[in-house]
């Protein structure tokens, strides 16, 4: 379909698509933006508000901003719409496959997902309401021991006792209504705030973030922070503070009040002046048992605390509320963009738990830690036409202090038992509990839609040290996934239409037999 024919078929919208994580418009603004088409704006703390949407936006009309109502009007007045509805049935073989696919758990048989709302804006004042609901067959398949019944024979087969991760929802259909990407939020003067339960993303990564991502999709949650990026003589800050609250599955080891958690955290970015396209940054996240008498206990403040434990007493409490049981995770990444070239390159360094001291920090600091190195080329013609190849490794795997030193896996944890994770999904990259990963993939915009080819490579797990201990390598000792698919996206009238079928195989699966799957979906945004 030619370039005028896209146009002449796609809607014109009243409202404007709030930018959510991982989103369709989320991928196409920032390749459009390295590729040269769209403001230098920090990346690295997403999801965007309205406003930060109106500093990304084309400044031409083309069909992919029809599409998504990408329009820069005035956000002065009042406006309603109603969001576009999305549905999206999927299919896999034999076993459960998905990433970043925010609440919605794809299991094995059928999953089907829907969701719709409604937006606002009345001047600094933004509204979104938009609930998921999805339904998963969850057929049978063979699960790894965990050495329990019950419902913890479905837990994660590894560590069933430190990380809610389960294999399977239970013996029969799951179903669940999520709040999804709800936010209300007032942005003045330069600040922002609000309540959300929406998903968001600290640091540059796209698919393996080493923090927070759209994995587990988002948790309730209150924020306070930078509307905008603020001028400073040295460059610009933007950064936010989050004080929210976890949900565990039904298939955790943890019972009565210990199911909540706190979660609280912060994250910043600069951009220096003088050096276009740079971006660095830090962010904090801990989890903490929720307070016996609600939120009075809560320690707004927690997240700037210090960072070593040398000043606990014997009792694990510090006087800045520090507790040994607290799980904290830190990570620090930069993001450089190169318009020009049609260039970024990325990486961020994360480290979970506090280090004991300073020395500790210098001596050791590979212990509990892992790192995501990521680029993007992008080759633009127009902001319709443009062809992006992306990469992404990451690497978690314990290291060799584990011989000498005390060290699980990431995400996990031995006292708050869920570990990095919200109703049983990670809240970070889901191949950092096992391992590592990577992602390289292609994608072509036209304006009649998009195509992109992908292959993924997770590493789930290891079992044993049998060449360390004993000089032997274990024939199953590492469990592998690697993925190879493709997906389209195709404009057709009112109707946004997406097909995809990816094919995994499953290596040394449960540390023991090779395992396959394919999985196919089908989807349809629809105009209003």
């Amino acid at each position: 379909m030619g370039e005028d024919a896209a146009r002449a078929h796609a809607p014109r919208l009243d409202g404007r698509d709030e930018v959510v994580v991982g989103s369709e418009i989320e991928r196409y603004l920032r390749t459009l933006q390295v590729g040269g088409g769209g403001a230098l704006y920090p990346w690295s703390l997403r999801g965007l508000s309205p406003r930060e949407v109106d500093r990304l936006l084309p400044g031409q009309a083309h069909p992919w901003s029809r599409r998504f109502a990408l329009r820069n009007d005035s956000a002065s007045g009042f406006r309603a719409v109603l969001l576009r509805p999305t549905a999206r049935i999927a299919y896999n073989s034999g076993f459960p496959y998905g990433m970043n696919d925010g609440p919605v758990w794809a299991g094995r048989g059928v999953t089907a997902a829907a969701r719709a709302g409604a937006a606002l804006r009345a001047g600094p004042l933004s509204l979104r309401v938009e609930p998921v609901l999805f339904w998963a067959e969850n057929r049978d398949f063979e699960l790894m021991p965990t050495g329990r019944s019950g419902r913890l024979a479905y837990a994660d087969g590894s560590n069933p006792g430190s990380i809610d991760l389960p294999q399977r929802f239970g013996d029969g259909a799951y179903t669940r209504l999520d709040p999804g990407e709800s936010t209300l939020r007032l942005d003045a003067l330069g600040l922002a705030a609000g309540v959300s339960t929406a998903a968001q993303s600290w640091g540059p990564a796209d698919d393996l973030p080493m923090l927070l991502g759209n994995n587990a999709g988002g948790f309730a949650h209150a924020f306070a922070g930078t509307s905008v990026p603020v001028r400073t003589p040295l460059g610009r800050v933007h950064g936010r503070v989050i004080w929210g609250r976890l949900e565990q599955s039904d298939y955790s080891v943890v019972e009565g009040p210990a199911s909540l958690r706190y979660a609280t955290g912060f994250v910043g970015v600069f951009s220096p002046r003088g050096i276009e396209g740079l971006e660095i940054g830090a962010a904090r996240f801990f989890h903490v048992e929720w307070p016996a008498n609600g939120v009075r206990e809560l320690g707004l403040l927690k997240a700037f605390e210090g960072i070593t434990k040398a000043s606990l007493d014997e009792t694990g409490q510090g006087s800045d509320n520090r507790s040994a049981d607290d799980n904290q995770l830190a990570s620090v990444f930069a993001r450089w963009v190169v318009p020009t070239a049609g260039l970024e390159f990325y990486g961020e360094y994360g480290r979970e738990d506090h280090n004991w001291d300073l020395l500790d920090l210098a001596l050791e600091p590979d212990h509990q830690s892992g790192y995501t190195l990521g680029f993007r080329k992008v080759w633009r013609s127009d902001a319709a036409r443009m062809v992006s190849v992306r990469g992404e490794v990451q690497n978690t795997q314990p290291s060799h202090l584990a011989r000498v030193r005390q060290e699980g896996p990431l995400y996990s944890h031995f006292a708050l038992r869920q570990g990095h994770t919200h109703r049983g999904q990670l809240l970070a990259s889901p191949f950092g509990y096992g391992g590592g990963g990577s992602v390289f993939a292609a994608d072509v915009y036209r304006p009649w839609g998009r195509w992109s080819v992908a292959w993924t490579r997770g590493r789930l797990g290891e079992q044993g040290r049998d060449f360390l201990e004993t000089g032997t390598v274990h024939p199953r000792g590492t469990e592998v996934v690697h993925s190879l698919g493709g997906e389209v996206l195709l404009f057709r009238r009112r109707l946004d239409l997406s097909a995809g079928v990816t094919g995994s195989a499953n290596l040394n699966r449960h540390f023991n037999r090779d395992a396959y799957n394919l999985s196919v979906h089908v989807g349809a945004r629809a105009g209003l």
